[in-house]
């Protein structure tokens, strides 16, 4: 026993736990109990560079609670984004990539499309405090031209404004499809080709890559799709190759840091391997 009565072993339980816990974020202090159980899983050597995440749910989270307009879950999901973005900062993550607008989102009904333009324009104001406040870089990838007029120029300004820092990258997916983004990275390589700056044979995955919209990020470690549907909805296609996809049933207005957080754990217990095979002699 020690002088302080506590038993060698509770001691040993003590420092481990306090070493466990230096990593850990400021903020930790005022989470949970169950979040902070799930942080102490966490190897902060093994995080994820990157996280993409498909934000599913919205509307089903409105029809649940018997709410008309699909808006609601909209709206109710801007609270699963800050939490989400806030906590990637914490943890040090480098890039968290949201597909908040699709290309095929244009195809809903009008006043549903811009009622969700609207939402985007007053998000991308409401939030400028929070971003600058954590460090936080905005971008996008998407077709930037398809937004109105008001929406691009609050993304424009916040992208702006935020341009300085340099902590984590909230990287929004806007009027996006993977197979727009490939089309259009492809039109690009051909016309590098005509004006001969660029040989067939030279068009390698790395070339296809640099000309992709996310060429000044690294691919996504982690694919989260919320509301428990198995397909990735034409996101991403080229970058998530070797990607871990965790799915959760929770709906994206329900998803908070105890589910990122989950999430994480799940992702560290995955053996990655990218195509190759584990050594069989291994102990």
């Amino acid at each position: 026993m020690s002088e302080d009565g506590c038993s060698p072993r509770k001691v040993i339980a003590m420092t481990t736990m306090t070493m466990a816990q230096s990593w850990w974020p400021k903020a930790a202090e005022r989470w949970s109990e169950s979040e902070r159980r799930l942080l102490g899983l966490l190897d902060p050597s093994r995080l994820p560079a990157h996280v993409a995440v498909i934000m599913d749910g919205n509307g089903r989270w409105a029809r649940q609670r018997g709410l008309i307009s699909r808006i609601k879950g909209h709206e109710a999901g801007i609270e699963s984004v800050r939490e989400a973005t806030r906590t990637c900062a914490e943890l040090g993550l480098r890039v968290l990539t949201l597909y908040a607008f699709s290309k095929e989102n244009w195809a809903r009904p009008s006043a549903e499309v811009s009622a969700l333009m609207n939402l985007l324009s007053r998000f991308l104001v409401a939030e400028r405090d929070e971003l600058m406040e954590n460090n936080i870089r905005l971008r996008m990838i998407g077709a930037r031209e398809d937004l109105p007029d008001s929406a691009r120029r609050a993304l424009d300004e916040t992208m702006a404004l935020t341009a300085g820092n340099d902590g984590m990258t909230l990287n929004l997916a806007l009027s996006y499809g993977a197979r727009d983004e490939l089309a259009r990275a492809t039109r690009r390589i051909a016309e590098a080709v005509e004006r001969g700056e660029l040989r067939p044979e030279q068009i390698t995955p790395d070339v296809i890559a640099q000309h992709l919209d996310t060429a000044d990020l690294p691919d996504p470690d982690l694919l989260i799709r919320t509301s428990g549907e198995l397909r990735v909805s034409n996101f991403l296609l080229w970058q998530i190759a070797y990607a871990e996809i965790h799915v959760t049933p929770v709906l994206w207005p329900d998803f908070r840091r105890e589910q990122l957080l989950s999430a994480l754990v799940d992702f560290q217990g995955r053996e990655r391997r990218y195509g190759t095979v584990r050594d069989l002699n291994e102990s």
